[in-house]
């Protein structure tokens, strides 16, 4: 099954909610009520589907919509345009690149961290793994068996090491090795926004004094499933880092969607990346016209 095929069948049930819609014979204050409850239903929020109902509502008297196929038609067109912030491109074009990996415990992060690892070495590119997320038992160990599936060496330290020394090898060897791109995983904790902060910060400051030719991306790993949960940590984390993009998980079945609208529409940061299922090929580039093409 392709990329895209899987992303459909991830959300097919989003797109038969929305499109139930759109057997409607006028539009009608009924139409809109339901279109409402459904995008709000597929993760979308109170705040981004207002705003999208709104633009609807807005093209639909400019260009004197009258059915429901031109109305389907200007939804898409209206949640593309929500959805564009730009590039949702990872600039990688410098060497030495570093990406810091932020994101609570469970959405994913290692997991993806591994499948990034193995989309950019198949690209070309030298890539070392750093098990920054010393706190969390046995992370090191998964992050150690998913370097191992993408073919990429990895710099760890015992449970319990302080992440910024970690960092710091990581550097060296990067530094003596060549690598093109350095990857660091860090701890999952949102629960004390000043801890997390301040890990953050040391763990830059290592890599700004040791490593100071590396440009710095940050990567905020978000699980779909959780929904609204999920724009709430991205809202979060984007507040003690400097976030570059968001990569979205889980995208295979019980996800909803509409939180990649939400995020790009509310907060502005693109989504780079997603997760289609668990194998180390399921993590693609963002596109948000592939993306509203399952939807509907």
């Amino acid at each position: 099954m392709g990329f895209f095929e899987k992303l459909k069948q991830g959300l097919s049930k989003t797109a038969s909610s929305i499109s139930s819609v759109f057997t409607a014979s006028e539009l009608d204050d009924e139409f809109y009520d339901d279109l409402e409850e459904r995008l709000i239903l597929a993760d979308l929020g109170m705040q981004t589907t207002e705003e999208a109902m709104e633009k609807l509502r807005a093209l639909v008297r400019e260009r004197h919509i009258k059915t429901v196929e031109e109305a389907k038609l200007a939804l898409r067109e209206v949640l593309e345009g929500m959805m564009d912030v730009g590039t949702t491109t990872l600039d990688l074009s410098t060497k030495p690149s570093v990406i810091l990996v932020i994101g609570v415990n469970g959405v994913g992060k290692t997991t993806t961290i591994g499948k990034l690892a193995n989309l950019l070495r198949e690209s070309g590119k030298k890539v070392l793994l750093c098990a920054g997320d010393t706190f969390r038992a046995a992370a090191g160990d998964q992050l150690q068996i998913w370097a191992d599936r993408a073919q990429v060496p990895i710099v760890r330290h015992a449970e319990g090491a302080d992440p910024a020394a970690v960092v710091f090898d990581g550097v060296q060897k990067a530094k003596a090795s060549e690598a093109d791109l350095l990857i660091v995983d860090t701890a999952g904790r949102l629960h004390n926004k000043k801890n997390l902060m301040e890990e953050l910060r040391k763990i830059s400051r290592v890599i700004t004094r040791e490593y100071e030719e590396a440009e710095v991306r940050t990567l905020l790993v978000i699980d779909a499933t959780t929904g609204q949960n999920g724009l709430q940590q991205a809202r979060e984390f984007s507040e003690v880092a400097d976030v570059s993009g968001i990569v979205l998980t889980k995208l295979d079945g019980t996800a909803k969607g509409g939180i990649a609208v939400a995020i790009m529409d509310e907060l502005k940061l693109p989504v780079l990346y997603i997760g289609v299922g668990e194998g180390i090929e399921d993590l693609q580039a963002f596109d948000a016209n592939a993306f509203v093409d399952a939807i509907f």
